[in-house]
């Protein structure tokens, strides 16, 4: 009976199963009915219009909602999830579906009231605000709205979602956290293990107020306006095994507590603003997979408990300032893969022999202090595809290579000697070989290099004792080589590579001994976008590259090219950089150069170029860089130059262009550099004009111009970048100023200026350097106070004009000053002893003023000579012969240096000597001339004025006799 009872409940159980099945559809209607509305709310764009990472194996043209048709079983559809038995949704998955539109807060979304997971990322929801209403689903556990680009402040519902686990809204650069949502967050979600916020704005909470849950695992900050230091507040996280808190402002040491997380096998700190040693802490029994610490302020040595991490696969400490050797333990790495110091101080030779690195891939030394020869092991590693060694102190010759895996080769900016080696010939796997700027020598047969089948990339530049042979009997073939760098190298005649380099793309032949003509074939290259012939000794015209239509950059600066540029240059329709500079050009320059919408710089400096600029510069121009320098243009400044408004550097000096100042250029939002010296403007420079003021110049040049007036007090208030300091810009990324071409900095700006009294070509900009020089000039009036809150300057040249008064006391606060002339003015009054707080001057002249007083002491100041001080002949003391006296009036406290409303300091004594002098001076001459002839109307004037002023002065000598 017992097998017969249980059949019976087994099919009770079954065809209760099937009324269940048979009475209730899998897809509840309300739901149904919420994600049909909530589709025919968007429209759908998922061609090319989003970028898909990868890990999500998204495609374009599909979108998950396409087969959503009333009359489905919802539950059936595609990212949709359902309850087995109720047929609520309880998961929504739409990654990647090219939802494009607004999610309102009436959108039928918050009708799935079951939801426990919901995924909306890499989305279009343009303009959408992150509705309160996401707190109403209580039951959600995971969430991710990531990359959708959601905005506004993040509601302070989002805490109402107590049973979240996982949390990722990362990717929405414009949602904003507040305290009180962050806060409430923290305290409800409890359970939280993954919290991923990457790109959000924490500008408002500081990192040290997180409070974070011990129970995460997953937690990623980068890129979110975190600021503050790191301290022990991650020591409670005992579960986390992954920390991003990547691109923020963090200051001070990385603390002990962060790097001995027990189960931490993930950490990123790069580009922060972090200092400090490494601290020494790493146990053995460190989980360590992957460290970032790249992009900081870190120093010192490397900590020698390194070689605890035995599961360590990434290692990136570059773009720091850690110093002293290598430690031979981390050689010993068995596990690693990559490894990075780039761009840091490591000094010393690379050991000998190793231990590890059986399953390193990249290995990254660029840019330090390394020297000695480079080892054997470095060519030999199994499974190396990237070896960068450049910008050391390598030397010795360069061993034979069998790591045949190696696909990039950098060995660049050292010391190497010899010949290249035959093994190098044998890298069929390589794409980057550069050699360049070393001492090579040798002969090579340039086919040779056509065996390396799949070379991209080939830099021989700067070895001028290695000679390539190019003539050959062979037919041969770069197929795939782009990119050819082949200056100083001592070429006396174009290498001939017409029909052997298909598809080469980047020509440097720069800086070598080429003449005449270039070659035809040269011109025939059509897939050439970039060359660079400069600094060699070409003539004839600029013609023969009218047939250049697919060039972008062109360089012909330091040749003898005659003639004018002819409108067939226009002709290279696409080109973006044209440097011409420092040739025989004469001419005008063709309309057309500026209506070229690609043109980014432009360089024409050093000509005999004449005629007017063209007045037709067209709007929104891409033009970064414009110099005009050096030639004999005339007439008035373009105000079409107004409509190139990305120019960041414009230079028309040494011209002979006559005009009132250019208030209209303050319209250029990233104007940096502006030169107009020496030419023939004039008048004074009307505060009035004034609106935007030139928020961003860091250099400003008008000298050896005819301008007058006082100087222009409300330009210099609105010089923001001159009061910005530059070390976290300099410390984090490109230290000068370029016009960039493909991604990276290919043409450098570059200006003359006058600073520390000479004359100083930069070929490169640095962002650094902060300069104003007004010098020689009509200018009038006292030195502004506020030219003291230019705290980034560097240089500063007021000279040769007929500026009055005192200097400043507020021009102490210039402390990264390196040069400050104010000769050859009407300055009066005493040097401020403030002056000796900068501490970086080294060129200083106050020569050929009416200063007088005590020449300050201490500091930068005993360094100067009696060059600084000449012209005045009230100064005394060192360094000058003139000693002063223990008369008060030859010291004064700087205290007493100027009042500007009671005016300056006299005493009583030279008031009285003064009016003295004058009344003798004055009753002497009046006597002679009344005793030759007495005319009426003198007689008339000096009798009545005469009386007057000798009771004014008979009651100062009283006035002053009462005082002795």
């Amino acid at each position: 009976m017992e097998p017969c009872r249980v059949k019976w409940l087994l099919l009770c159980f079954h065809l209760l199963l099937c009324h269940f099945s048979s009475s209730y559809s899998l897809c509840h209607h309300h739901d149904s009915f919420a994600l049909l509305q909530f589709k025919n709310s968007f429209t759908i764009n998922d061609t090319n219009y989003f970028y898909y990472p990868p890990y999500l194996n998204c495609r374009p043209g599909y979108s998950k909602t396409a087969r959503w048709e009333n009359g489905t079983d919802c539950c059936s559809w595609l990212g949709v999830t359902c309850h087995p038995i109720s047929g609520r949704v309880t998961g929504l998955d739409l990654t990647c579906s090219g939802l494009q539109g607004k999610i309102h807060p009436n959108s039928t979304l918050f009708h799935l009231s079951n939801l426990q997971s919901l995924n909306l990322a890499f989305n279009y929801f343009h303009e959408s605000q992150l509705s309160n209403l996401f707190g109403g689903f209580v039951s959600l556990t995971y969430l991710n709205l990531s990359s959708s680009y959601f905005e506004g402040e993040i509601p302070s519902q989002i805490s109402h979602l107590s049973n979240l686990a996982s949390l990722d809204l990362s990717g929405n650069g414009k949602l904003k956290w507040e305290e009180d949502a962050w806060k409430s967050l923290l305290q409800n979600a409890t359970v939280l293990k993954e919290l991923v916020l990457d790109g959000t704005n924490m500008s408002s909470i500081a990192i040290n107020f997180l409070n974070l849950s011990s129970s995460l695992v997953t937690l990623s900050l980068g890129g979110t306006k975190l600021r503050g230091s790191l301290t022990n507040m991650f020591s409670n996280l005992t579960y986390l095994t992954f920390l991003n808190l990547a691109y923020n402002q963090l200051i001070n040491a990385i603390p002990s507590s962060l790097l001995t997380l027990p189960h931490l096998t993930f950490l990123k700190l790069n580009h922060n603003l972090l200092s400090g040693q490494i601290p020494n802490v790493f146990p053995q029994s460190n989980r360590f997979e992957k460290l970032y610490l790249s992009n900081n302020k870190i120093e010192g040595d490397l900590p020698s408990t390194l070689s605890n991490l035995q599961r360590l696969i990434v290692l990136d400490l570059s773009y720091n300032k850690l110093s002293g050797q290598i430690p031979s333990s981390v050689f010993g790495l068995t596990q690693l893969s990559v490894l990075d110091c780039s761009s840091n101080k490591l000094q010393g030779p690379l050991p000998n022999k190793i231990t590890g690195f059986s399953n390193l891939t990249g290995l990254f030394f660029s840019n330090n202090l390394l020297n000695g020869t480079i080892p054997s092991w470095c060519f030999s590693l199994p499974s190396l595809v990237y070896l960068f060694l450049p910008y050391n102190q390598f030397t010795g010759h360069i061993s034979a290579i069998s790591s045949y895996s190696l696909q990039q080769l950098d060995l660049s900016h050292n010391k190497l000697l010899g010949n290249i080696p035959k093994s190098i010939f044998n890298l069929k796997n390589l794409t980057f070989l550069l050699l360049s700027s070393n001492n090579l020598n040798g002969s090579v047969q340039f086919r040779l290099f056509s065996k390396l089948q799949n070379l991209e990339i080939l830099y021989l530049s700067q070895n001028n004792q290695l000679s390539l042979n190019f003539k050959s009997n062979n037919n041969y073939s770069l197929s795939r080589l782009s990119s050819l760098e082949l200056s100083s190298m001592d070429l006396i005649e174009f290498p001939k590579l017409y029909g052997k380099v298909p598809i080469l793309d980047f020509l440097d032949l720069s800086n070598n001994k080429l003449n005449g003509r270039v070659p035809n074939w040269l011109h025939k290259i059509s897939s050439l976008h970039v060359l660079d012939l400069s600094q060699n000794l070409l003539t004839h015209s600029l013609d023969q590259f009218s047939s250049n239509y697919q060039l972008n950059y062109l360089d012909l600066s330091f040749n003898s090219f005659t003639g004018g540029i002819s409108s067939s240059i226009c002709n290279a329709s696409s080109i973006e950089i044209l440097n011409l500079s420092h040739n025989k050009l004469t001419g005008i320059i063709p309309t057309c150069l500026a209506n070229l919408s690609t043109l980014e710089a432009l360089d024409l400096r050093m000509n005999k170029l004449y005629g007017t600029l063209s007045s037709t510069f067209s709007k929104n121009r891409l033009i970064q860089n414009l110099d005009l320098s050096g030639n004999q243009f005339e007439g008035l400044l373009p105000k079409s130059l107004s409509n190139c408004t990305n120019l960041q550097v414009l230079d028309l000096g040494n011209n002979q262009i006559e005009d009132t100042f250019p208030h209209w250029l303050q319209s250029l939002p990233y104007l940096k550099v502006l030169v107009l010296k020496a030419n023939k403007l004039y008048g004074p420079i009307a505060n009035s004009e004034t609106k935007h003021g030139f928020p961003n110049l860091t250099i400003f040049d008008i000298s050896s111009n005819n301008f007058s007036g006082p100087i222009p007090e409300a330009y210099i208030k609105h010089f923001e970048a001159m009061n910005n300091v530059f070390e976290d810009e300099m410390a984090s990324g490109l230290q000068y100023m370029a016009t960039f071409f493909r991604g990276i900095a290919s043409y450098s700006d570059s200006v003359t200026v006058t600073t520390k009294g000479i004359s100083l070509t930069m070929d490169k900009i640095r962002k650094d350097f902060v300069s104003i020089d007004l010098s020689k000039n009509r200018f009038e009036g006292e030195i502004p106070d506020v030219i003291g809150e230019l705290h980034s300057l560097k240089g500063l040249n007021l000279s040769h004009n007929r500026l009055s008064g005192p200097i400043p006391q507020s021009m102490g606060n210039l402390t990264n000053l390196e040069s400050l002339d104010l000769s050859s003015n009407m300055l009066t009054g005493w040097i401020p002893t403030e002056l000796t707080n900068l501490n970086f001057l080294q060129v200083l002249n106050l020569s050929n003023n009416h200063l007088q007083g005590e020449i300050p002491q201490g500091k930068q100041f005993n360094s100067f000579s009696n060059d600084s001080y000449k012209g005045n002949l009230e100064l005394c003391g060192f360094p000058l012969t003139k000693q002063c006296g223990k008369d008060p009036e030859l010291n004064p406290p700087s205290s007493l240096t100027f009042n500007r409303e009671q005016g300056f300091g006299f005493g009583w004594k030279p008031v009285a000597i003064g009016y003295g002098c004058g009344v003798v001076f004055g009753v002497g001459i009046g006597c002679c001339v009344l005793l030759i002839g007495k005319p009426q109307w003198l007689v008339t004037m000096v009798g009545g004025q005469l009386n007057k002023r000798l009771k004014v002065k008979r009651k100062i000598r009283i006035k002053a006799k009462e005082k002795g």
